[in-house]
This record gives structure tokens, C-alpha cells and sequence, in this order.
């Protein structure tokens, strides 16, 4: 064995009685449960051991444990399709209004539970040259990836990464396309809202991002929250939704602090040392129903 093998051996052994001495000092005794992780975790970052943004990259590894992919993916009635018989142009008009990259593809308008292929906005660059061949979109299509509601958003990141994709789509119990959901989603729970350069800065009040969660202004509303929701949240002492949670916590919460009220759950996902700026709404099924029997009224 020579100096080089042996000196790597030595940093090896050296590792684990590290590590193990590290997490024995940070989980000091037995955890019962799931609370008593989350306060060990809590009471790390009071201590400085961890930061703020180590801690809720934590809890959002933790959370997605109990997600499945209904709780986050991107509804029906969002998602931009092309269909197999366009051209060119129509394909690149599509492309840079919705600035995605990735988009199913159908063959016929009026059967959207019938996907094809995925188109790559990439794959079409090609053809912009001037001695490019013949557009042919079937020829383009990447394979489509199917599961179901109930799959499980760890499980569905495992997947991700395993087989090298970014995007699936999300069928109901009878097979219906109900959603689509992407990697960007998954790591978007565990790390918070990614925005890029394509991002608009001036986006709704309230935006759906998935059949149950919302992602919604601090400075929104009390009565427009109340509309879009079905709720009946007093604004007499406040006007906006943030000054309501505020309120209601009863001091300034931070980044990944939750509280429920009248049956939503409401997650702090961007603030300052003075304001809120962005919570993240989560409503349930059963809320749901009375939110789609009340828009069903109003038509």
C-alpha cells in the first residue's frame, strides 16, 4: 500500500466517527416523533448551529415526505399544449408567449387526455437555420412520462433524478389528464418560490399553482382574498391578507412559520425584518367543493 492509498484510507476511517459524533450532538436523545425532530431542528438554528435557510431547506425535505403529487402539481386548466399537426411558427409563437421549455403534445384539440410526446423548446432551434430540413414535429417528441395523483412527491423526485427527466404527467384514478408536474415544482418545496429572468415581476395578487395551493400577495386584499376563497375574514382592524396573519401570530412570522385559519393553511415563503411579502394558501378538498360550487353559481 502506498503513502497516497493509505493516507485516504486514514481520512476515511476518520470521517464516521466525525459524522457520528456531529449528528450525536445535534439529535441528543431519542426522538419520538415528528414534532419533536421538527423542534430539535428549530432550536438548532436558535443556537446558531444552523442558519434560517438550512433549517427550511430541512423542513421542506421533511414535507414533501407527506406530499403526494395533487398536493403540488400544475393543474389542467393551466397547462399550454401544442398539438402534432402545427407548424413551425405556430410551435414558435406558442413557445416564446408561454416562455416554458417543455410542453405535452396532443393530436387532436378536442382530446387533451390523449398526450403524444413532449416537445423540448430546444429541439427546435435547428430548424431556424437557413439550410435546415423539413420541420416534422413527430419526429421531435420525447417520450411521455404518466403517474398517477397519489404518487408521492419523494418518490416522484427519486424518479426525477434516476431516470433523467423533468417533467410527467399526472392522470386521475379514470385516466384523465388532471395536471403536470416538473422537477422545478419539487425543488420549489423544499427551497421556496425559483424565479428567473423570464419571471414576471408584475404577477396577480393570487396565482394557482396547483389544484390546492395558491401562492398570494401579503398586500392583497381582505375582500379580494374573501372572493376568491369563499371565506368571511373581517377586515375592519386590517385590510390586507398579511396583516391578518400578522395579527393573528401576534408578532412579525418568518419564512416557513404555518398557522390555519378557517380551514386554509397559510405558509409564510417570503418576508423581511418589517413586512410579509408571499404566502402560500393550501386548501383543502373539502373547501374546494365549496369553492367550485360557489363559482359554479356565480356563472
Amino acid at each position: 500500500m502506498n503513502d497516497e492509498q493509505q493516507n485516504l484510507n486514514q481520512s476515511e476511517n476518520t470521517k464516521k466517527p466525525f459524522f457520528q459524533s456531529l449528528f450525536g450532538r445535534f439529535f441528543q436523545g431519542e426522538l419520538k416523533n415528528r414534532e419533536e425532530l421538527v423542534e430539535v431542528i428549530r432550536d438548532s438554528e436558535q443556537n446558531d448551529l444552523i442558519d434560517q435557510n438550512t433549517r427550511e431547506m430541512i423542513e421542506g425535505v421533511m414535507e414533501i415526505a407527506e406530499l403526494r403529487v395533487r398536493d403540488i402539481m400544475i393543474p389542467r386548466s393551466q397547462i399550454i399544449f401544442i398539438e402534432d399537426q402545427q407548424d413551425l411558427n405556430t410551435c414558435l409563437n406558442t413557445i416564446i408567449e408561454s416562455a416554458h421549455s417543455r410542453f405535452p403534445v396532443i393530436a387532436d384539440a378536442d382530446d387533451r387526455d390523449n398526450i403524444v410526446g413532449i416537445l423540448h423548446a430546444k429541439d427546435l432551434l435547428k430548424f431556424l437555420r437557413e439550410d435546415a430540413e423539413a420541420f416534422d414535429l413527430s419526429s421531435l417528441l420525447r417520450p411521455v412520462v404518466i403517474v398517477p395523483e397519489s404518487k408521492r412527491v419523494d418518490r416522484m423526485l427519486k424518479d426525477f433524478r434516476s431516470e433523467r427527466f423533468h417533467m410527467a404527467i399526472v392522470v386521475d384514478e379514470f385516466g384523465a389528464v388532471s395536471g403536470l408536474v416538473t422537477i422545478e415544482d419539487i425543488l420549489e418545496q423544499i427551497v421556496g418560490d425559483i424565479e428567473d429572468e423570464f419571471d414576471e415581476e408584475d404577477v396577480a395578487d393570487i396565482r394557482q399553482l396547483s389544484r390546492h395551493t395558491y401562492a398570494v400577495r401579503a398586500l392583497t386584499d381582505i375582500d379580494d382574498f374573501n372572493a376568491q376563497f369563499n371565506t368571511d375574514f373581517d377586515d375592519e382592524e386590517v385590510d390586507t391578507i398579511g396583516g391578518l396573519i400578522m395579527q393573528t401570530f401576534g408578532y412579525l412570522p418568518k419564512r416557513g412559520e404555518e398557522i390555519t385559519l378557517k380551514n386554509l393553511q397559510f405558509k409564510v415563503t417570503s418576508a423581511d425584518s418589517r413586512r410579509l411579502i408571499q404566502l402560500r394558501v393550501t386548501v383543502p378538498d373539502e373547501h374546494l367543493a365549496e369553492m367550485d360550487d360557489v363559482e359554479e353559481k356565480a356563472e
